[in-house]
Formats: structure tokens, sequence, C-alpha cells
């Protein structure tokens, strides 16, 4: 039988609820037809998208948080690395804005802004940060 520390169970603790609570801040958000939002979570790629070429260039995937809802990530490529290992099933954890829309929302600003108007956001990949 796996015996584990106070310490660890308390750790494990936390980190199931932050996710629950970071899954309740993104659904509040898309229930409430809200934007503009700065949030943090995770969520498994469920479809990696075309990138979008037009203009800024953006690296497009769908993932899907523990709510259940799909949110579209929208990664600049001009301002941050591509995520070229990314396939469906992987885990990403991300931190940027939040745009509702009626099929789940999208998160950009997914990267450092270098006029310094915006905060910064990431994604994380395999232990990799992407800004």
């Amino acid at each position: 039988m796996l015996k584990l520390s106070l310490q660890t169970l308390c750790l494990l603790f936390f980190l199931q609820w932050f996710n629950v609570a970071q899954a309740v801040t993104l659904q509040q958000a898309y229930q409430n037809h809200q934007s503009d939002v700065q949030v943090k979570g995770r969520g498994k790629v469920t479809r990696i998208l075309k990138d979008d070429t037009q203009g800024s260039r953006h690296q497009k995937f769908i993932i899907k948080i523990s709510s259940g809802q799909t949110i579209l990530i929208a990664h600049n490529i001009d301002l941050a690395p591509r995520i070229n290992a990314i396939k469906k099933g992987d885990i990403i954890e991300f931190y940027g804005e939040y745009e509702w829309n009626r099929k789940g929302g999208v998160v950009h600003w997914t990267h450092h802004d270098p006029r310094n108007r915006h905060v910064g956001g990431w994604l994380r990949h395999s232990g990799r940060l992407y800004q």
C-alpha cells in the first residue's frame, strides 16, 4: 500500500483545488459572457488547428478543462516560440487573457508584451515554458 506524508497529501489536495478553482473561474467567465479576464489554468489538447497566418501569426489548438468546457488557445508565434511537439492528448498549462465566445472562449496573450503595456502570459508544455 502506498503511504503518503501529510505534507504530500496537503499538496495534492491544494493542486486539485487549484485546478477546480481555475475551471470555475473560466466557467464563470464563459457563463457571464466576460472578456478581458486574465486567467490561469490547464487542460488537455483535444484538437490541433491550422496556424492562423493572416496578420500576426498564431498557433491554434483546442483544450478541454476539468469542467468540460473547451477553449481555443491562440498563441502568437511572432512574439513567442511555437510549440512544435504538441499533440492531441497533451496537457497544456496556460496564463493569458480570456475572451468570451459562444463556443467556450479564447485564451490569447500567452506571450510577453514587447511594449510592456499588457500582462505577459505563457504556455507550459512538457515542462517547457513558452512566452
